[in-house]
């Protein structure tokens, strides 16, 4: 079996290594790439049966009741909040995402930004670069014995909270539900008010959007590192950008390309806002994984299995 016609949005010939496109072109009889906004893509959806998005596609009524014929979605990311999961739930569509393949990624590198910053790094560097080899004046804290916060346990967030356990943190965490976990849990606003270094590590949907927020944000202590490596909607921005204009935390965040122009530049006048393009994701080992869980998932379809990441 295989699929008709698969539609891809928002997916690059370079999202894959060649022998993974071919694999992709076993599993489907006919493929179509499109842009969201292509005045041909109600038309191609119309005998579509295999949807196949890459990141922050939002895929609404619209799009589903124009592919009568849709049978299964696939998303090249691990964020599907752009998805009406329950629209598709409606038509018996599975929705799959990639759940797992950037945990050991985006979790070491939440802590190699967290030290960046506490360590004076860049300080050090820009240093030693120009000849001058003294240390005075050069501050720098360390993990162990810190309070540290995850808000969000899931893949990335429990890993995380192992890594910077490993440190000798003290680890703790909120999520919606509790967790069976050897952390810590604390109610949200305990948390950000108790804890010096904050990970924020939710999945983006209605109920996470505005999550920190005007009411939560100015519960943050003095001295905080506060990094999201989440999309933009999940922190209100303006209430972000008042409790940085204080002056006394750091944000953290790696989802600039995510957000509106006049939002980002609130954020880029901050001297205590540290801005990493999407790299938070990146490894040779994640490309690898990503590849192989996308292509597994349709493979696991086809053969008439639950795909292992299918999310509604």
């Amino acid at each position: 079996m295989k699929f008709k016609k698969a539609v891809l949005i928002k997916i690059a010939d370079t999202h894959f290594d060649p022998k993974s496109w071919d694999k992709i072109n076993a599993l489907v009889e006919r493929k179509v790439s499109l842009a969201i906004d292509d005045p041909k893509l109600k038309d191609e959806l119309k005998d579509c049966d295999c949807l196949l998005l890459g990141f922050q596609v939002p895929v609404g009524e619209d799009i589903l009741n124009a592919a009568p014929n849709l049978k299964y979605i696939g998303i090249l990311a691990t964020a599907y909040g752009t998805v009406n999961l329950a629209a598709a739930n409606k038509r018996n569509i599975p929705v799959c995402n990639l759940g797992g393949y950037s945990t050991e990624s985006v979790a070491e590198f939440v802590i190699t930004a967290i030290l960046h910053e506490v360590r004076s790094i860049a300080e050090g560097l820009k240093r030693a670069e120009s000849g001058n080899y003294s240390f005075e004046g050069i501050r720098a804290r360390e993990l162990k014995n810190s309070n540290f916060g995850v808000i969000g346990l899931g893949n990335i967030g429990n890993r995380v909270a192992e890594l910077a356990a490993g440190f000798g943190a003290n680890v703790s965490y909120w999520s919606h539900t509790k967790k069976k976990s050897l952390f810590k849990y604390r109610e949200l606003e305990d948390l950000l008010s108790n804890c010096s270094f904050i990970s924020v590590n939710v999945a983006e949907v209605k109920e996470t959007i505005g999550l920190l927020n005007a009411k939560n944000l100015p519960l943050i202590k003095s001295d905080s590192v506060l990094i999201s490596t989440v999309p933009p909607p999940i922190i209100n921005t303006d209430a972000l950008v008042a409790r940085l204009s204080k002056n006394d935390i750091t944000f953290v965040f790696d989802h600039p390309d995510e957000m509106p122009k006049e939002e980002l530049a609130k954020l880029t006048k901050l001297k205590n806002c540290v801005i990493y393009p999407p790299i938070a994701f990146l490894s040779d080992e994640a490309r690898i994984a990503k590849q192989e869980i996308f292509i597994g998932n349709m493979t696991q379809f086809i053969e008439g299995k639950t795909p292992k990441n299918k999310v509604n």
